[in-house]
């Protein structure tokens, strides 16, 4: 069998290395060469990003006829564009006639995209108008004017995230998040009028692969003990005075996982200690009204039995959704942040990790907040996005300090053949009177919704998925 035979197969690289031999799932180990491998990351741009739903961006970002941003779906550059009857599409951004970029920045508006190229012309939604010198007809007659257009993505919108997909008959979204849907409701379709972006995007390159830090998003609150232990010691996240892990914020929490997907719910205890004591109320939203849900103001607090469940009730005022992972490529956070004097800042954001090669990927930051919510508690939120998970905020500079270096030992003639370990597993635990589905692990953040991650990866390169 030829080594582009193989490729083709998906469950052995050229070299003859099997993806299960990268994953191996009887000792729980990876091979550190996944992050610095050519035909690996080629392949999963087939296997999993051509496959999977993949975040773009928010509505809010495109809101009258006419907008669009330019994104990246994997390797492939594509159109998010609003068309005039309102409808949102997703086209590949490549020209039919040659291969030029239709549309060069990475935001603006206009009636319908001209390819600077030659001059082919498409609408809103990717349709093909005509060409220079209509009398010449220079498109040719072998093909219908229908069959010019530009490539479509599936498009799926939800709480106002806009989601496409390559696999135009896989999956649903719903189906593609599974039982993460029941806690990302919790945080994103919650209100009356929804969420929205504070602004355009935070963009910048780190040089490392994209898996480095989707998989950290997968719920790995181990590394927050010591790599982010400055902010600890200005007294941002749990008491400083000591170094014992159970008082800080997160490393004991419940953390839930599906279908690749990941999030982890922490006990609102840990918020009373700055704020009003809690009240021992079977009924969630009394203590909902003492601290609303991150992003509400106690006057929105009205609206939640609207839109969600008892349930769902219940976990955001117990145990609310505060960090985690969307498969492949997402994360979001969505958490109080205590400031110096005792107070409480909320803070949302989501991210994307777009893979620009094997070793850099864009890293994509949105500030988010509630549509409703008061323009200076906006702010707020923003400042406090910007101060620990922006682009130069505590958080992320420490993250992004990490990850080239990881990137660069993977690329070792020996350091590539060594493994990364997820070997610390609590195993199944959900606490009898947990109300969503998904596998829970309740305790000390370990290592299980990582290696889900990884487990799910492999389902995809090896057409198990």
């Amino acid at each position: 069998m030829t080594g582009n035979q193989h490729m083709r197969n998906g469950t052995t690289l050229p070299d003859g290395t099997k993806i299960e031999d990268l994953v191996r799932k009887q000792t729980q180990e990876v091979m550190l060469r996944v992050y610095d491998d050519q035909d690996l990351h080629d392949l999963e741009m087939q296997k999993v990003f051509a496959r999977s739903w993949l975040l773009l961006g928010h509505e809010s970002e495109i809101p009258n006829p006419g907008d669009f941003v330019t994104r990246n779906m994997g390797s492939d550059p594509v159109i998010v564009a609003r068309t005039t009857d309102g409808a949102i599409h997703v086209s590949l951004n490549v020209c039919t006639h040659r291969g030029m970029r239709v549309a060069l920045p990475a935001a603006g508006n206009t009636r319908m995209f001209r390819c600077v190229y030659h001059g082919w012309t498409f609408r809103l939604d990717g349709q093909f108008t005509g060409a220079p010198v209509a009398s010449e007809q220079m498109h040719g007659n072998i093909l219908e004017a229908s069959q010019l257009g530009l490539k479509q993505a599936r498009v799926t919108l939800y709480a106002g995230f806009v989601f496409a997909s390559w696999n135009i008959d896989g999956p649903s979204l719903d189906e593609f998040l599974g039982d993460m849907k029941f806690y990302l409701d919790t945080i994103f379709a919650r209100s009356d009028r929804g969420i929205e972006v504070c602004g355009p995007p935070q963009r910048f390159i780190v040089d490392a692969n994209w898996k480095i830090a989707s998989e950290q998003f997968a719920c790995d609150g181990y590394h927050v003990l010591s790599l982010h232990q400055s902010t600890r010691e200005l007294g941002l996240r749990g008491r400083p005075e000591t170094l014992d892990p159970r008082t800080l914020a997160g490393l004991y929490a419940v953390e839930v996982a599906d279908n690749g997907h990941s999030l982890r719910c922490v006990n609102a205890a840990q918020y009373y200690e700055r704020a009003a004591a809690p009240v021992d109320d079977p009924d969630p939203m009394v203590q909902l009204s003492i601290l609303p849900p991150v992003g509400f103001t106690p006057e929105m607090v009205p609206q939640l039995p609207k839109h969600l469940s008892l349930g769902q009730l219940q976990l955001l005022a117990k145990s609310a959704p505060s960090i985690g992972s969307i498969f492949p490529n997402s994360a979001l956070i969505c958490i109080y942040r205590p400031k110096l004097g005792g107070f409480l800042t909320p803070m949302m954001c989501i991210h994307t990790f777009v893979p620009l090669g094997r070793g850099r990927f864009e890293f994509i930051n949105w500030f988010l907040a509630e549509r409703e919510a008061p323009p200076e508690m906006k702010a707020e939120m923003v400042r406090a996005g910007i101060l620990f998970m922006g682009t130069t905020g505590m958080v992320e500079s420490d993250d992004a300090e990490t990850w080239p270096h990881i990137q660069a030992n993977a690329a070792g003639a020996m350091s590539r053949q060594q493994t990364i370990k997820y070997q610390a597993l609590a195993g199944e635990n959900k606490p009898s009177d947990w109300p969503g589905g998904g596998a829970v692990y309740a305790g000390f953040s370990k290592d299980d919704t990582q290696w889900r991650w990884w487990n799910r990866w492999t389902d995809f390169m090896t057409d198990a998925v």
